[in-house]
C-alpha cells in the first residue's frame, strides 16, 4: 500500500474533530500522515488537536493565530502534501471504514486514474450511529476517461462528486494547482474539471465517507436556488476561461453547462410559482439570462429526460390549481 496524506481543516468544530481524526488514523494504510489546520477557532479545537497530536506521531498541527479562511487551509495542505495520495477531509465529516484502502488499491491497479470518489452517507447531527454496510465490495468500481467525465459534468450542470470521498494523486494535485477563493461554494467542482484534463476518474458505489448535516455547514449559507445556480455557473465559467480554454470544444461544453443550469432553474421557478414561494421571479430571470430562448420557448427537453416528468407536471398542475383557487383535472379546465 502506498502512502497518503490527509489534511483536516477545522474551525470551531471541536465537537467533531476527534471523530474525524479517529476515522482517518484507523484506516489501514502503510504510511499515513495527518495535518490538522485550525483557523483560529474560539472553542476547544486547539486543545483537542494538541492532545491528538501528542498521542500519535503521524499527526501534525498548523494552528493559525487568525482565521485565513478555508481556501488557505486547502492550499496550504496541497503545499504540505508529499505522499503518493492526498485527501482533504473537513473536520465535521469522517471516513467510512476501509475507504482509503479501497481508493488507493483502485488507483494502484489503474495508473491512469488520478481521482476517485464514492458515495457519502448524510447523517443528521442529532442522530446516533452510521448504519453503514459492514462488508462493502472491493471490486465495486467503474472508470471514466477524463473527457467523458468532464462532458458528463457539463451536461448535468451538477457536481455529482462528493468532496469528503475524493482521494487524488498528489503529483497531479500539484499540477492542477490550488483551490480558488473566488469560488466559495463551487471551488471543488472547478477542481474536478481541472483533474479531468489530466486523466481518468474512478467511482465506487460504496459509502466512502459520512457527512454531518447541521446548521453550521458551509452550504447552509447559500439560501436560494438562484444563488446555487449562480455559484455553479461561476465554476464552469472560471474553468473554461482558464485551464479549460485549451479544449477545442470549450465553448460548446460551457454552453451545455449553462443550458443545463438554465433548464433546471426554469422548471424550479415554475414549481415555485405554482407553490406561491418567494424567489421565483429572480430564478426565472436567471434562467433566461443563461439561455435567452427560454423567454419564449420552454425547455421541455429537461422534462422529457426525467423519468418522473408526468408526476412533476401533475404536481405542478395541482399546485397551480390550488394557487388560483380552482382545481385542475385531466378533463377539466381552469
Amino acid at each position: 500500500m502506498k502512502s497518503i496524506d490527509v489534511i483536516i481543516p477545522n474551525y470551531n468544530y471541536a465537537q467533531y474533530l476527534q471523530d474525524c481524526v479517529d476515522s482517518v488514523r484507523s484506516q489501514p494504510a502503510e504510511r499515513l500522515r495527518i495535518l490538522i489546520i485550525d483557523n483560529a477557532s474560539t472553542d476547544d479545537s486547539a486543545v483537542i488537536a494538541r492532545t491528538l497530536a501528542s498521542a500519535d506521531p503521524r499527526i501534525e498541527l498548523m494552528l493559525r493565530p487568525r482565521n485565513l479562511g478555508a481556501h488557505a487551509s486547502f492550499n496550504d495542505g496541497i503545499d504540505w502534501a508529499q505522499s503518493d495520495y492526498f485527501l482533504i477531509l473537513c473536520s465535521d465529516d469522517y471516513l467510512a471504514p476501509g475507504a482509503l484502502a479501497r481508493a488507493m488499491s483502485f488507483m494502484e491497479e489503474n495508473d491512469d486514474v488520478h481521482l476517485t470518489h464514492g458515495r457519502t452517507h448524510f447523517r443528521a447531527d442529532a442522530t446516533d450511529g452510521d448504519h453503514l454496510p459492514d462488508t462493502p465490495s472491493l471490486s465495486d468500481w467503474s472508470k471514466q476517461d477524463g473527457k467523458s467525465f468532464l462532458t458528463s459534468l457539463c451536461q448535468s450542470g451538477r457536481n455529482f462528486v462528493s468532496g469528503p470521498t475524493v482521494v487524488v494523486r498528489t503529483a497531479i494535485q500539484k499540477k492542477a494547482g490550488y483551490y480558488k477563493p473566488a469560488l466559495p461554494h463551487t471551488d471543488d467542482l472547478e477542481m474536478w474539471l481541472r483533474f479531468a484534463l489530466h486523466g481518468a476518474v474512478g467511482r465506487t458505489d460504496n459509502i466512502q465517507a459520512v457527512a454531518r448535516v447541521h446548521a453550521s455547514n458551509q452550504s447552509a449559507t447559500v439560501r436560494t436556488l438562484e444563488q446555487w445556480s449562480v455559484e455553479f455557473e461561476a465554476a464552469f465559467r472560471s474553468f473554461f476561461e482558464n485551464d479549460g480554454a485549451v479544449l477545442p470544444e470549450a465553448e460548446a461544453l460551457l454552453r451545455q453547462a449553462r443550458d443545463a443550469l438554465s433548464e433546471r432553474a426554469y422548471w424550479s421557478a415554475i414549481a415555485q410559482i405554482c407553490r406561491g414561494e418567494p424567489g421565483a421571479t429572480a430564478l426565472m430571470r436567471h434562467a433566461i439570462r443563461l439561455r435567452p430562448s427560454a423567454a419564449w420557448l420552454p425547455p421541455f427537453r429537461y422534462l422529457l429526460n426525467r423519468s418522473d416528468a408526468s408526476a412533476l407536471i401533475g404536481r405542478s398542475a395541482k399546485a397551480l390549481g390550488r394557487r388560483l383557487g380552482t382545481s385542475m383535472t385531466p378533463g377539466g379546465r381552469l
